[in-house]
């Protein structure tokens, strides 16, 4: 029998439940299989979520790598839409299709032997002076670069728009994938970079200086203290940088 002190107390209080909200999933097509996916889920970890493993075709998973180019379709949609798939989000019933490397012809040559004029455009890339304007290349740029425009500047030897509209390029190849007239258009903004970077750009009183430092073994030290640190250190210090 209960006292009557006990009989006074008051039930404990339990701490309600709360429950996790459901996860709301949508269905994307993998290798033409259908897949229940996250909603909120990239298409990159669409594809692991649904159990595949990735080998190829995932390089730095943050939009930098250009490595993980793809190809997608959405229901109502005549458009063949494209992106990366480690920042491009999922779509219910999207169907999708992964080009981790592009076959695309590119010269070999020597940097030191070419002039930085429209002539070194028309020897190593003459399909540029195919161009026909359509601008599919600039739709299918995941980074939204103005392709068509810097291959025009190519057309008119315009070297240094050229280096500056494809700057941000990732040479992912969704460009060439649809190029009508079968242009490589990163192969070509990665010429001009190299051309006005060897004979446009101004010279760099800063950089000549840093490269003197490290022919001097001026960090030698800080290499070794980082090839020394562990992982978990490794990676503070790196995300803890200052950013631009």
């Amino acid at each position: 029998m209960a006292t009557k002190a006990e009989a006074k107390k008051k039930p404990a209080k339990t701490k309600a439940k709360t429950e996790k909200p459901e996860e709301k999933l949508v269905t994307v097509y993998i290798m033409g299989k259908a897949h229940q996916v996250p909603a909120d889920a990239t298409i990159m970890g669409a594809i692991e979520y649904a159990g595949y493993q990735i080998k190829r075709g995932a390089g730095c998973r943050e939009g930098f790598c250009g490595a993980c180019g793809t190809v997608y379709r959405v229901p109502g949609d005549y458009k063949i839409y494209a992106g990366l798939a480690c920042t491009t989000l999922v779509e219910d019933e999207m169907y999708l299709t992964q080009l981790p490397s592009f076959p695309a012809e590119k010269p070999v040559y020597n940097i030191k032997k070419l002039a930085p004029t429209v002539s070194t455009f028309q020897k190593l890339y003459p399909e540029v002076f195919r161009c026909v304007a359509c601008n599919t290349c600039s739709k299918a740029c995941p980074q939204d670069l103005e392709v068509m425009d810097y291959i025009q500047a190519a057309m008119r030897g315009d070297i240094e728009q050229v280096m500056d509209l494809s700057f941000d390029c990732l040479c992912c190849g969704l460009c060439a994938a649809r190029c009508p007239a079968e242009i490589v258009q990163y192969n070509v903004g990665l010429l001009a970079k190299r051309l006005y970077g060897k004979y446009l750009s101004p010279e760099s009183k800063e950089v000549n200086k840093r490269i003197k430092e490290v022919d001097k073994n001026a960090f030698d030290k800080e290499y070794k203290e980082l090839m020394r640190m562990a992982e978990d250190k490794l990676k503070k210090k790196y995300y803890d940088r200052d950013m631009e």
